[in-house]
């Protein structure tokens, strides 16, 4: 019986604080519903204390106190729901510091990652890093490292242990959609050189190139130096390629756009609740290529200042945008510094375009990669086939509809050539073994290269070659895999042989040249801005295509038209 009226009393005395306790950990202590708006911040603070003195102290088993705090911190921030929002311990911000090359020199492996869904995923692989040869691809999800699962890792903490002395290795098993088994990759870390503009280039009479693959410290020069040298081969219109550029620093978005547009154009603005946050961002400079005809093209993978320039030149109706719906990155992160050493990165502002639009898509409503909307493209990339149904539209400053609800939608959405069902089943098999799939297409193209001294532009691998690449994979890389299999997949692994030993022999101009045939987005855009001598033009051809699409998606054909290139373009 006393043991009985102890248990009672226990139970009365404990059972409040361990609800508490409860609350505290899974975070919604805080945040908990019934917290009067109006009630005092300092009782509030104090309450929290007194529980977690309780806790600690005279909880029936031994407690981190430490521990709970940050399992509260941890809760608090996930309540946001925003993955670019983190805690950051004053260890993991030292180790940061150093391997991002704050206090020395560093390596990486060259990937833009992103924190979605609790997984570290790949936004894109940076051009030249050791992950896009080794064939690591935007949407993959890095599941271990070191062998330590990556489940609910932040974007930061991952990144530092990802960086490290170059020359050392680093292993990796990799999640990728459509694929049962988790891939592994070694990459060996190498100093990462990041150019904004690697080339520049005419595509034909008149029409000039500019990949942008990154904002850095000197974007914004980069371009002008490009388009200065394009003038002297006779420059007459432009296409700025933003696809698969992460982003970067705003002020270089914010200077790439001022090169379009007229001194004291509204670019961006930022948007939030603390003194400071409201800022306005506006062209300072004069106009560099006034009335030149441009086309900006984009993707899923286009993001952060990406999405600022393509959307300040859309509102001002100043170049036209082809592609895919963007990325959807449009918020500001400030970095706090906590006692002891610790940061809190939190989202203290969103972007807006010149006419109001949000960039921001919410996070519960980024594409999936999984579903029917999906399929893979010639380079293996999921393409995702966004959905335009109860978009919210505004108006360019000249009178043209624009959709908003996050990302930028494209003037003429425009995909990428995919492939076929059963191509896409034997790519998927091959991914199996993707780590060794890209040491063995870049170690083949290698020994390609030093085999033909005399390789021109426009070469094509013969049967004869492909039957050679197949034995390496199985022979030499263990790869399995059936040759009913190779053969359905043999465009993937034909283009992307030909890209590596194309950048191999003659650089990323080289290879670019020789896979723009295969390009549809950037075929489409060659196309129509050679028919256009204005910027008023291309708005006019670009609708003429817009309604043909429109009309051919309502009719009978719509399957296959998504497969058949830009409708009215040709």
């Amino acid at each position: 019986m006393p043991d009985d009226l102890n248990m009672r009393g226990t139970r009365s005395v404990w059972g409040p604080p361990v609800v508490l306790a409860v609350a505290l950990i899974t975070g919604g202590w805080f945040l908990q519903r019934g917290v009067e708006q109006e009630a005092n911040v300092y009782l509030q603070a104090r309450l929290f204390e007194e529980v977690l003195d309780h806790v600690t102290d005279r909880y029936v088993d031994p407690v981190d106190r430490s521990g709970l705090i940050g399992l509260a911190i941890d809760g608090v921030l996930e309540e946001l729901n925003d993955p670019h929002t983190s805690f950051i311990d004053s260890e993991a911000w030292d180790r940061f510091r150093f391997r991002s090359g704050a206090d020395a020199d560093y390596g990486g492996v060259g990937l833009e990652i992103v924190e979605r869904d609790g997984w570290v995923t790949v936004i894109t692989p940076i051009p030249g890093g050791p992950a896009l040869r080794a064939g690591i691809k935007a949407g993959d999800r890095v599941v271990e490292v070191e062998g330590v699962s990556a489940e609910g890792w932040e974007t930061d903490g991952a990144a530092g242990l990802l960086r490290g002395e170059p020359g050392t290795d680093v292993d990796l098993l990799i999640d990728r959609p459509g694929v049962d088994e988790p891939i592994p990759f070694t990459l060996t870390r190498a100093v990462i050189e990041l150019l904004s503009v690697p080339f520049a280039t005419m595509v034909d009479a008149g029409v000039g190139y500019i990949p942008l693959q990154v904002f850095s410290e000197t974007s914004g020069s980069e371009v002008r130096r490009a388009i200065e040298r394009l003038q002297q081969e006779g420059l007459e219109s432009l296409i700025l390629d933003l696809r698969d550029n992460p982003g970067g620093l705003l002020e270089e978005g914010v200077g790439v756009a001022d090169l379009f547009l007229e001194d004291g154009s509204p670019i961006l603005e930022t948007r939030g609740r603390a003194a400071g946050q409201n800022q306005n961002f506006n062209a300072a400079n004069a106009e560099m290529v006034p009335g030149l005809p441009v086309v900006v093209l984009v993707n899923e993978s286009s993001a952060s200042a990406s999405e600022i320039v393509a959307g300040a030149l859309q509102d001002h109706d100043r170049a036209l945008v082809i592609g895919n719906r963007t990325y959807g990155k449009g918020s500001v992160q400030t970095l706090y510094r906590l006692s002891g050493g610790n940061i809190l990165r939190l989202t203290t502002a969103r972007w807006y375009t010149p006419v109001g639009r949000s960039i921001q898509i919410a996070h519960d409503e980024e594409p999936q990669s999984d579903g029917q909307d999906v399929a893979l493209d010639l380079g293996g990339q999921p393409v995702l086939k966004d959905d335009l149904e109860d978009r919210p539209s505004v108006e360019s400053f000249g009178g043209r509809a624009l959709y908003g609800g996050g990302g930028i939608t494209p003037d003429l959405v425009t995909l990428p050539d995919t492939l076929l069902e059963g191509e896409q089943v034997a790519v998927q098999r091959l991914f199996r073994s993707a780590g060794a799939f890209g040491v063995a297409a870049f170690n083949h193209a290698v020994a390609f290269v030093q085999d033909h001294p005399d390789l021109e532009a426009g070469f094509a691998l013969s049967q004869a070659d492909l039957d050679v690449f197949y034995r390496r994979l199985i022979d030499e890389h263990e790869v399995v895999l059936d040759q009913a299999d190779y053969a359905a997949a043999v465009r993937f692994v034909t283009y992307q042989l030909e890209y590596q030993i194309a950048l191999q022999a003659w650089g990323e101009e080289g290879a670019f040249l020789h896979g723009q045939s295969e390009d549809r987005q950037l075929n489409d855009a060659i196309e129509i801005i050679m028919r256009a001598d204005t910027p008023e033009a291309l708005f006019s051809l670009a609708n003429e295509a817009a309604e043909i699409q429109t009309a051919t998606a309502s009719g009978a054909t719509a399957s296959s038209a998504s497969d058949s290139g830009t409708p009215g373009l040709n």
